[in-house]
């Protein structure tokens, strides 16, 4: 126990330039003490003990602000900095080495049962207020840039950006030309350029088949997105 301990503590000091003494990790860090409950809880339900792997669950929750499902599999040198609002699901798979920011949550979608959560692979980090969901793979090195929205697969040594998530880089070679998320897609503006198509074909239909009656059709103008 002394020793999975000292290697949630050595983690914390590798990621975190603020720690500066055990006693400070032990007693202040709230990302260590949901791992650690976590790691409890997960022994307990794999050793089939009812209702105590979820209550501990819910009191690390309590005192904590991250709640971790005890039947997540977390893997090495997993580290929440700050950590408030931190949610993980219940068949989420983290690998070894990763790091997730405060109000990250690694979620379902809602629609699905069985293996409904993402699977995290090695050395991923997770900026704050990013949101990964559904049953997707997230491969090795990836960084998920802060407040993205990660719906689809990211392939590994990726960085997703944005609301959807939008993979920028890949292998180190920029695919954006920026990170502008005005750049993202717009599903309105789609929406109404669908619309207006159809009313222009209609248009034209009707010139076509009726023009003696000289039906006047208004020409429809998209509008352009706000700068």
């Amino acid at each position: 126990m002394f020793k999975k301990l000292k290697e949630e503590i050595d983690n914390i000091y590798k990621n975190d330039p603020a720690a500066t003494n055990i006693l400070e990790v032990l007693i202040t860090y709230s990302g260590l003490h949901a791992i650690l409950a976590y790691r409890f809880a997960n022994k307990l339900l794999k050793w089939r003990v009812p209702f105590f792997p979820r209550f501990i669950s819910f009191l690390a929750r309590f005192f904590t602000g991250i709640e971790i499902h005890p039947g997540a599999t977390i893997g090495k040198n997993f580290f929440i900095d700050h950590g408030m609002g931190v949610v993980i699901g219940e068949t989420t798979i983290v690998g070894n080495n990763c790091l997730l920011y405060q109000g990250v949550t690694l979620g379902g979608t809602g629609k699905e049962t069985g293996k409904r959560h993402p699977t995290l692979g090695n050395n991923v980090v997770v900026g704050s207020g990013a949101k990964v969901l559904g049953n997707i793979n997230i491969g090795s090195n990836v960084r998920v840039g802060a407040g993205s929205v990660v719906i689809t697969d990211v392939p590994s040594n990726s960085t997703v950006v944005g609301v959807p998530g939008k993979i920028v880089i890949r292998d180190g070679k920029k695919i954006s030309n920026d990170l502008d998320h005005s750049d993202l897609p717009d599903p309105v503006l789609e929406a109404i350029k669908c619309l207006s198509e159809q009313v222009i074909e209609i248009r034209d239909i009707i010139k076509e088949t009726c023009p003696a009656q000289q039906i006047q059709t208004p020409d429809c103008q998209v509008p352009k997105p706000k700068s």
